[in-house]
């Protein structure tokens, strides 16, 4: 008896911490089931991460949704005019909710902006606020901003600092006008500049702009490149994953954009956009880069009488909407499309019938405006796709390019940056360069990786 009386406690003593042992292996794989499944899910999403209830940003996001669809409707309830004063540039419109503050700084400007670019502020409105959860975009950036995507991927916010707003802001007509003289530019399109202040956190300032890799299904490779080789390497994602990795200059090497009669336009554009940046006296932007291959009904159609009149059309408005846009001229089409006179129009490589079909519209086109205007503006005929402005169609391959990071002015600390590199990495391309050799050198990229 004294022996059982012994052993029973001590057995179940042993019984007791096997179970609690077994609990918490138990609840170890449902927790690590679960993390799984959320990567999986992540996965699933190319990489991008759902802001959902568990985020750190959820509150922060649900937020900005709610504030936005505040200050854009009432963009929607007092519609701005066809022409911007000074005023507009100026204007900040505060907004007092339950648990937070929203500024929107210069909205006439951005919502006559959005206009010109054929976009309604009830879809737009709809994207930003809509039900499905924001997107994380983690980027291989130095910087700290924050990068947000709507649900639908076609807008990026991104968290700012109070001095690069002010940049902005201060330069915005300047920016308006580039976009006016120039509609076809390269430059990111910017489409809104908001803060808002949470209790407790200091004020955040970000901006709304379109994605250059808009839409992104079947896109297969996106590089960032600033036309340097110093810290311009980023290690591929494995072979068969799915997680989205920007690739940076030295990734490139070996890739070609082949966009074959449109390299003129390309190679002009990236002179007039990047000098545009050189007189802003800023330097360190990037151009985006992403490869799509083209379906075999794409390739074949490119020249078709029907998607020319639609690239006409689209061409003739940038945005695509005749009720919207402020352009009153027609656009043209690439350079070696557009020779002098009223007729002549060289075609490479296209059958008979189709010759005669663009020298028709090359005609029409003339006759409705002037073919200097255009040739100075460097329009293009653009693709009948979603997001044309960024849009070049090769013979086999559809190229997304856009120009973004357009804030980092060349200071004295920046100077200085440049001095120490150039000890540093002496010999080498670096970065951090004067802007009108960033310009000259981002430039030389593009005409030597262009055929």
């Amino acid at each position: 008896m004294e022996q059982s009386n012994q052993t029973a406690p001590h057995n179940g003593r042993c019984m007791s911490t096997e179970t609690r042992e077994s609990v918490l292996s138990r609840k170890s794989r449902m927790m690590k089931h679960r993390l799984f499944m959320k990567l999986r899910q992540k996965w699933k999403l190319l990489g991008l991460f759902e802001i959902d209830g568990d985020h750190e940003f959820y509150n922060l996001t649900c937020s900005l949704k709610e504030g936005l669809r505040a200050a854009l409707q009432a963009s929607i309830d007092k519609p701005v005019l066809d022409t911007l004063c000074d005023v507009d540039y100026k204007a900040v419109l505060t907004q007092v909710h339950e648990e937070f503050e929203m500024q929107t700084f210069a909205g006439p400007v951005f919502t006559h902006f959005r206009q010109t670019l054929g976009m309604a502020e009830t879809e737009y409105q709809r994207s930003l606020s809509s039900e499905g959860f924001y997107l994380q975009f983690i980027s291989n950036s130095k910087s700290k901003a924050d990068f947000f995507l709507t649900n639908d991927k076609r807008f990026f916010l991104k968290t700012q600092s109070k001095k690069e707003i002010n940049f902005l802001l201060q330069n915005l007509k300047k920016y308006i006008q580039h976009l006016k003289m120039y509609p076809h530019s390269l430059l990111v399109k910017f489409l809104g500049v908001h803060s808002i202040r949470l209790p407790q956190e200091r004020k955040k300032y970000f901006i709304i702009m379109q994605s250059v890799f808009y839409p992104d299904e079947r896109i297969v490779a996106r590089y960032d490149i600033k036309g340097c080789q110093v810290g311009r390497w980023t290690e591929p994602a494995s072979e068969g994953s799915q997680i989205i990795v920007v690739l940076k200059d030295l990734n490139f090497e070996g890739n070609c954009i082949c966009v074959a009669q449109q390299r003129a336009w390309l190679i002009q554009q990236m002179q007039i956009d990047t000098k545009f940046l050189q007189d802003l006296h800023v330097l360190d932007y990037s151009l985006l880069v992403a490869f799509q291959p083209l379906h075999a009904d794409e390739r074949t159609q490119s020249w078709s009488f029907v998607n020319l009149i639609l690239r006409t059309k689209k061409s003739m408005n940038v945005g695509g909407s005749p009720t919207t846009s402020t352009q009153t001229t027609v656009p043209g089409i690439v350079e070696e499309e557009v020779v002098s006179g009223t007729e002549q129009c060289s075609v490479q490589e296209t059958p008979s019938t189709n010759r005669v079909i663009k020298k028709k519209v090359c005609t029409q086109l003339s006759a409705e405006s002037d073919l200097s205007d255009i040739v100075a503006q460097n329009r293009r005929l653009l693709p009948t796709y979603k997001n044309p402005l960024h849009v070049l169609d090769g013979p086999e391959v559809r190229y997304f390019l856009g120009i973004i990071d357009i804030f980092t002015v060349y200071g004295f600390r920046k100077k200085l940056e440049h001095l120490w590199k150039r000890i540093r990495y002496r010999g080498q391309a670096f970065s951090t360069v004067s802007p009108s050799r960033y310009a000259q050198r981002l430039g030389q990229w593009v005409e030597t990786h262009t055929v």
